[in-house]
């Protein structure tokens, strides 16, 4: 007699919850808030007290 050798491993059907190849929430906000302070950098250097706007208008 031969024996039938059946393959144990039997594809899920539930997706496995691992590393997924998306953007992550965190990365996401961690993201958002380097381009807050970038933005509030830029701003406060534009329109601070040594602006460029007041360098701007002092020197004409």
């Amino acid at each position: 007699m031969e024996k039938v050798v059946k393959n144990t491993k039997q594809k899920s059907m539930k997706p496995k919850l691992g590393k997924s190849k998306g953007i992550t929430l965190i990365a996401l906000v961690i993201t958002i808030i380097v381009l807050l302070i970038l933005a509030g950098v830029t701003i406060a250097s534009i329109t601070g007290e040594n602006g460029i706007l007041r360098k701007n208008t002092t020197s004409s």
